[in-house]
Order: structure tokens, then C-alpha cells, then sequence
């Protein structure tokens, strides 16, 4: 029987190392440590996104302004106030001049590396046997790298100054002899790990012969949660949010009005991650779920509450509604043509090929006689390219494009009759019109198309009619 946890601590807590030590580490147990955890920790908040590129702006970071490859001095300026970043970070932590010379000896010498490596590939590249499209992903994975090693050897340096026997692990391969796969590396790193004895704090990204990020992006620290989770049989998986995983989001409905989930499942778990707001990315709850270990999300600065756990099997009670999410700034691309009909299959297939070709998330899509509409979660850049590609194929088609959001109503058993008018009839007593809509027969989930300007207001109406007036109180469904 397994007796330990595997817990992730998200980046803007990770910010707040007393919050984490006190909440996380030593909260739940009274002032002393537990151990039989296992913690993989995110980058500092905000680190990543100058890494690499800011995840909800695109502001480049280092990493995109190397690719684009417009200067030297552009990449090298933003590594330069990285440096400054992380060096200021240390500073706050570590009050300690000596510990503090050592923090920033690790963190600069990967900064040194990196910047090393950008500058020979880039004079490499100048050559015409050399093209840098061929090493970006392996730039893109390094770089990443940097911001989890720092927050990882950081944290288990504090704690053990503050008593834990904590121990960092290294996942990120930096000047590794050989490459593994990423179960061979976890394995690896985890052999004479007494974990009833020390405290692992382990990086978010782990390299792998794969590349995480070419298959999860952001996400590859999610990915390394659940790999550890399943690898080393944990009993729970855990994930320390700075907010709990909430009925809608409280800055929208008001804090006073959202209320923690408490209980849900995985199903749920796919359709937020399908609309971008993932509990976990899909692909690394499916080893969870496979092998059942049970995530459950907490709030970080809420240490007593159970959080929200999140099951295989869990059905609610009584069918309702669980939480109202949705996602705004989506494009949807309509596809017209009378000859449609009798050959939709053939037309949806050349569709979604052009959009998988430039990498569009699709949220939702429907289907008539004459008519394939998909609502993509993606730039207008990404649109127009879709658009120009559908319009050569299909010459004869009306091809339109419209900037929508999408609001949904998820639940683990909505089986509640007349729920649909209802929530039609909530949304029209606020004056929003509904483009398109979405049920199917699982029960689960329930979209609406609206305008993207009716978004807050679609969102405060659903969850004022199908979440707040039943008053769950701490939950809605309190976690054991």
C-alpha cells in the first residue's frame, strides 16, 4: 500500500515561500514536517513567460526573440534582465550573504550555459548546412529548464535552513552524459530516495529523448506530476494553487458568490482544460486516472480547507451544476456551400486537417446539411492563415470568420430536465443573444456562443441561476 503524495506547488505560490513553507510544508501537520511527499515545483511567477514568451499576451521572451533572429543584442537584453530578475528573487529569499552567493553562483551558471549555447548556434546557423528551425525546439526545452531549476534548488535550500531534510532533484538533464526517456530519467533520479526520511523537491521540467514541451508546451510540469505520481505509486496526487477550484471564476461572480467545488471527476477535469482553464492538462490526468490515484486542487492560503478532489468514478448525489467556465476571444470560422450536403464527412475531414496544420485549438463545432462551423481558441493570425488555405480548397464555399466566447455550464451529472430553457431563459433576461449551443447527451457540459462583449455577463447570469441560489455554503460537494 502506498502511504505517500505527490504534490505540485503552482508558480505564483511558489512566489511566496513563507506561504509555502508554513501552508504546505508545515500547516496541515502543526508545525512539524511530514514526510512521504514528494513536491514538483513550478518557476517563479512570471519567469517563464520572459523564458520564453508571455503565455495570454505573446510579449516575447528570450526564447522568441532568439527565434525570430532579428538581433543578438534583443535576446541577450531580455537574458540580461532575466539574470537581474531571478538575482533579485534570490535576494528577498536568502537573507544570508553566503547563501545568497550560492543561490546566485547556481542560477547564473545555467544563465551562463544557455547564453553560451544561444551564441554558437546562432554563429553555426549563419553557415547554409545549418537551419536554426531544426534546433528550436531543443532551445525552447533548455530554456524552460532554467526557471524550474531555480525555484527547485532555491526551496530545498531554504527548508533545509529551516530544519526539513529536503533534497533537490534534478530532472532537467543540464550537461547530462546521456539522454533517457522521461520514466527512465524519474526512475533514475528517485533510486535511494528514502522518501519516509527526506523530502524531495523535484523540477517541473524534466528532459526527455520526446521533448515535453513539443507535446504539452506549458504544460510539461504537469506532465512530470503525473509521471512521478503513477512511477512511484502515490496514494493521492496534489496540486497548490493560489486559488481554489472554484464553482466560477471570483473575480467575475464576486468572491462572496463562487464557492469551491469540493468534489468532481476527471470528465470535468477535460472539459475546463478543453476551454483553458486546466485543473491538469488531459494527457497527464489520463495516467492518473488510469492507474486511480485521486488529484485533489487546494489553495494555497487556505491550508484547512479540503480543496476540491477529483476522482474516476465520483457522480454527483443529486444532478447539478458543478461550475460555469468559459473563454473568451474565439474565432468562429464558418464554412458554407450547398454541394455540402451528401459529403459533409469529406469536407469536415479537409477542414479539420487545414486546422490542425497550423496548430488551431478547437473548443467546440457544429454541423448541418450545408454548414461546418469550428470555434477556435487561437490568434487572428492563426485565423486568417485557416481562412486564405479553406478558401483555396474549397473556391465554391462561403468562408466567414467571427470573434466569439464560449460559456459553459459543467457538471458531473446535469441530468436536471428543463435545465436547458432555464439557462436560455437566464440568458435572455439579460438581453445576450445566443449565436450557437451545445449539449450532448452525456450530460456533462452545456455551451453557449455568445458575443464576445456579453462574456461577463453570460457568465455572472449562468452561475447566478444554476450555482448560487442553491447556497452550498464551504462547498459544493465537501472533499474527504
Amino acid at each position: 500500500m502506498s502511504f505517500h503524495s505527490v504534490e505540485k506547488i503552482g508558480g505564483t505560490s511558489m512566489s511566496h515561500y513563507a506561504a509555502v513553507r508554513d501552508n504546505i510544508i508545515l500547516g496541515p501537520q502543526g508545525g512539524e514536517t511530514e514526510y512521504n511527499r514528494v513536491f514538483v515545483v513550478s518557476a517563479y511567477g512570471g519567469v517563464t513567460n520572459q523564458l520564453l514568451e508571455h503565455k495570454k499576451t505573446g510579449q516575447p521572451g528570450v526564447y522568441e526573440l532568439f527565434a525570430r533572429g532579428v538581433s543578438e543584442e534583443g535576446w541577450r537584453d531580455a537574458l540580461v534582465a532575466l539574470k537581474q530578475q531571478l538575482l533579485s528573487i534570490n535576494a528577498e529569499l536568502f537573507t544570508q550573504q553566503w547563501m545568497r552567493q550560492e543561490a546566485n553562483a547556481f542560477v547564473v551558471q545555467r544563465l551562463d550555459d544557455a547564453e553560451r549555447c544561444l551564441t554558437d548556434l546562432g554563429r553555426l546557423c549563419q553557415h547554409g548546412h545549418f537551419a536554426l528551425d531544426a534546433h528550436l525546439h531543443t532551445v525552447r526545452e533548455m530554456l524552460a529548464s532554467i526557471g524550474e531549476a531555480h525555484s527547485a534548488w532555491n526551496m530545498a535550500k531554504l527548508l533545509q535552513q529551516d530544519g526539513v531534510n529536503a533534497c533537490f532533484v534534478d530532472l532537467t538533464g543540464w550537461r547530462a552524459e546521456q539522454h533517457m526517456s522521461l520514466d527512465e530519467r524519474i526512475e533514475s533520479a528517485f533510486q535511494g530516495i528514502d522518501l519516509s526520511r527526506q523530502l524531495p523537491i523535484v523540477t517541473g521540467y524534466a528532459h526527455s529523448e520526446q521533448g515535453l514541451m513539443s507535446t504539452f508546451d506549458r504544460g510539461y510540469s504537469e506532465m512530470t506530476f503525473s509521471r512521478i505520481a503513477v512511477l512511484t505509486g502515490a496514494r493521492e496526487a496534489v496540486i497548490h494553487k493560489e486559488f481554489h477550484l472554484s464553482s466560477a471564476d471570483p473575480r467575475l461572480v464576486g468572491e462572496a458568490n463562487a464557492v469551491p467545488i469540493g468534489r468532481t471527476n476527471y470528465d470535468v477535469a477535460d472539459q475546463l482544460a478543453n476551454l483553458g482553464m486546466e485543473a491538469i492538462h488531459p494527457k497527464a490526468a489520463k495516467g492518473l486516472r488510469k492507474h486511480n490515484i485521486p488529484l485533489r486542487v487546494k489553495n494555497t492560503f487556505e491550508p484547512e480547507h479540503g480543496g476540491t478532489l477529483i476522482t474516476r468514478d465520483y457522480v454527483s448525489e443529486s444532478p447539478r451544476v458543478e461550475i460555469i467556465a468559459g473563454c473568451r476571444g474565439v474565432y468562429a470560422i464558418e464554412v458554407f456551400d450547398q454541394d455540402m450536403a451528401g459529403n459533409i464527412h469529406q469536407v469536415d475531414r479537409d477542414t479539420l486537417a487545414v486546422i490542425d496544420r497550423f496548430h488551431g485549438h478547437i473548443v467546440s463545432k457544429d454541423i448541418n446539411a450545408n454548414t461546418i462551423t469550428h470555434y477556435l481558441a487561437t490568434n487572428l493570425k492563426t485565423v486568417k492563415r485557416i481562412c486564405t488555405v479553406l478558401e483555396q480548397r474549397f473556391a465554391d464555399a462561403e468562408i466567414k470568420q467571427k470573434k466569439v466566447a464560449v460559456v459553459s455550464a459543467i457538471g458531473s451529472d446535469m441530468q436536471v430536465p428543463g435545465m436547458l430553457a432555464q439557462t436560455v431563459a437566464a440568458l435572455a433576461e439579460c438581453n445576450i443573444s445566443v449565436l450557437a449551443m451545445h449539449q450532448s447527451m452525456r450530460q456533462v457540459d452545456m455551451q453557449f456562443i455568445v458575443d464576445e462583449d456579453d462574456y461577463e455577463a453570460a457568465i455572472k447570469a449562468l452561475h447566478s441561476q444554476l450555482v448560487e441560489v442553491h447556497d452550498h455554503g464551504r462547498a459544493i460537494c465537501l472533499a474527504s
